[in-house]
């Protein structure tokens, strides 16, 4: 029996992580209150309190049925096995494994890869910039190249899934932050305009959840 107190999620605005905690919840009509941890700024990632939080010091970190879970990825398949309606994946094996594939690719080979606290590790910010935008460009193509010839008006089939809710996030830093064009990737493109139309992204867009919207900091 899932349990009936107000979730938590521990988030950035502008995480691509958080930002797919948060859509799945709005998804799954979970109530929950989001309190900023300013990962860039602040740092707020770093003292003690948040460590008892989270011990790897990231977001996200969602409170929830009396736990606390962290990473992006396994928040989501557990909000997928407790509260499985509406589904966030695919009943077909291999409609599920395209997911799957899709999912990996970001949040393995490209978020990572361009993550923030990877910057001090750089001797300058052009090294820092050209070495996430490879491996962002690297990621996009393979994306293209997998959905090209399968996808539908989502990424995988005919309803909105995990492969969705880390596709939109990672285009938006892609464009944003990145500042790169998606006009070599048309399916890419296509894609990310028929996503953002929905609700569940307009309402959970970055735009709509800056620090002045959250309902607490950390």
């Amino acid at each position: 029996m899932v349990g009936e107190n107000r979730a938590i999620l521990y988030g950035y605005w502008l995480s691509s992580c958080s930002w797919r905690v948060r859509a799945a919840l709005n998804l799954k009509n979970i109530i929950f209150e989001e309190q900023n941890v300013d990962i860039v700024k602040d740092q707020s990632q770093l003292t003690n309190e948040y460590k008892t939080i989270n011990p790897a010091q990231k977001v996200p970190a969602l409170v929830i049925d009396g736990e606390t879970l962290v990473e992006s990825m396994a928040i989501l398949q557990y909000l997928e096995d407790t509260r499985p309606e509406p589904r966030l994946a695919p009943n077909d094996p291999l409609q599920k494994a395209r997911m799957r594939e899709i999912c990996e690719i970001i949040v393995s080979g490209i978020q990572p890869l361009q993550n923030v606290g990877l910057k001090s590790h750089f001797k300058t910010d052009q090294q820092y910039q050209e070495f996430t935008k490879y491996w962002c460009n690297r990621g996009l193509q393979t994306l293209e190249d997998l959905l090209r010839n399968c996808t539908g008006p989502y990424c995988v089939g005919n309803q909105i899934t995990m492969a969705d809710l880390c596709l939109v996030p990672q285009l938006y830093n892609a464009t944003n932050r990145l500042e790169l064009t998606l006009d070599k990737y048309p399916t890419l493109s296509r894609l990310y305009g028929t996503l953002l139309k929905e609700k569940v992204f307009k309402v959970t867009h970055p735009k709509a959840i800056r620090p002045q919207n959250v309902v607490s900091r950390l």
